[in-house]
């Protein structure tokens, strides 16, 4: 089975074509600039590259042109958009509607548009995307895979605010969490490299310009850093994370800002860039650092700090820990984040071997010591066979 993988944002999309079963991918590829100029960057066989600059006034024309490279062309790799079994969806936000991945339905659809307050940035270009492959490849079957579905699992005590209670039953206000498809599959990896240990204890950090970290006992997900919305939690590229309310309020007063120039604040000025004053990207702030550059210093030690409070409080909430995971961009490839995260962790079963913490890979591996109890991994995340995987499940079953 190929399955057509889309996550669109409001400005771009990235996408993939997959074969779940034999985990082949078979193209790779991101549209930028929708509505402005345009720019599509695809990937193909042998790591081959294609770069097109081309007018995409609509979501729609970057699907069409996405599809026209998949089967034309220099890019091709399929003979037609026939070849393609079913197309599957990043949606990030379910609520508390979808605990799982879904068929997408009229009725799928007119929820997620339900919930489009809680993510007005995100849910209204997925279903967009959804609504386009329909119109595109009629017939063909669209699966919607949900960034909160995983953290679904999580108790009532773990997901509430301490808010009047009629916030939640009448407005749905609670802990939702994000980058569920990132944290199902890292610690389900985990587990596999623990043994297939019953009643694992897994903390995982899902590190990069969007960060979160999850605590998963026995594959299920108790808590995790993200709540109604992303901006909660860890520090994060352009994302405070967490801050008193009344330190907002306190802004919004001295400086009169509106709450939508303070949501500006707190989701795209803050974080790493606002600490830091340099950059978003934190490879930029370790070389500024490098140089002496003490702000830059300062947004290392707050991002380290942060994450292994978060650490801390969930191996209490887990009774204990058998493996922390680092995965995403930052996790994967940023030893002196672990290294400082892990640092003096050893009182809780976890001591970092410097070594392999400094021995760059693409495959996943422990970085612990020997003699480390628990175990400390780095796991390369791949949401795009979650979401292909279960779009395979789905369909496969749709089909018995």
């Amino acid at each position: 089975m190929l399955v057509f993988i889309l996550n669109a944002g409001s400005s771009s999309l990235k996408y993939q074509l997959m074969n779940p079963v034999s985990q082949e991918t078979l193209a790779v590829g991101l549209c930028e600039r929708i509505g402005i100029d345009g720019v599509i960057k695809h990937e193909f066989a042998n790591d081959q590259k294609l770069k097109l600059e081309v007018s995409m006034p609509t979501h729609k024309e970057a699907i069409e042109l996405v599809l026209k490279t998949l089967c034309e062309g220099e890019g091709k790799v399929i003979e037609s958009i026939d070849d393609i079994d079913a197309i599957g969806h990043r949606a990030v936000h379910g609520g508390e509607d979808f605990a799982g991945s879904v068929m997408v339905t009229d009725e799928v659809i007119a929820k997620m548009k339900e919930l489009i307050p809680l993510a007005p940035l995100h849910n209204p270009a997925n279903i967009m995307g959804m609504e386009i492959c329909q119109d595109l490849m009629p017939g063909k079957p669209n699966v919607a895979v949900f960034d909160t579905a995983f953290h679904q699992t999580m108790p009532d005590y773990a997901f509430m605010y301490p808010l009047p209670h009629e916030q939640y039953t009448k407005n749905g206000v609670r802990k939702y969490g994000f980058h569920g498809t990132s944290h199902y599959f890292v610690s389900n990896e985990a587990i596999k490299m623990l043994d297939n240990k019953a009643d694992s204890k897994i903390i995982v950090c899902h590190l990069g310009n969007g960060s979160s970290v999850s605590a998963v006992r026995d594959g299920k997900s108790i808590d995790t850093s993200m709540g109604l919305t992303p901006v909660q939690g860890l520090m994060m590229g352009t994302r405070s994370g967490d801050v008193g309310a009344g330190a907002i309020q306190y802004m919004m007063d001295t400086e009169k800002w509106s709450i939508q120039e303070m949501l500006n604040v707190l989701n795209k000025k803050s974080g790493i860039v606002g600490i830091s004053g340099k950059s978003s990207d934190l490879r930029e702030v370790l070389e500024a650092r490098e140089a002496g550059d003490d702000q830059c210093r300062l947004a290392v030690d707050m991002i380290a700090y942060i994450i292994k409070k978060y650490v801390g409080s969930y191996a209490a909430a887990l009774n204990g820990v058998d493996a922390i995971c680092f995965t995403g961009g930052i996790g994967e490839n940023a030893a002196l984040i672990r290294e400082k995260v892990c640092s003096g962790l050893e009182f809780m079963g976890l001591t970092l071997d410097e070594t392999k913490n400094n021995t760059r890979s693409g495959d996943a591996r422990a970085i612990s010591s020997d003699d480390s109890k628990s175990k400390i991994f780095v796991i390369p995340t791949n949401e795009e066979f979650v979401i292909a995987n279960d779009t395979y499940k789905i369909v496969s079953e749709l089909k018995k």
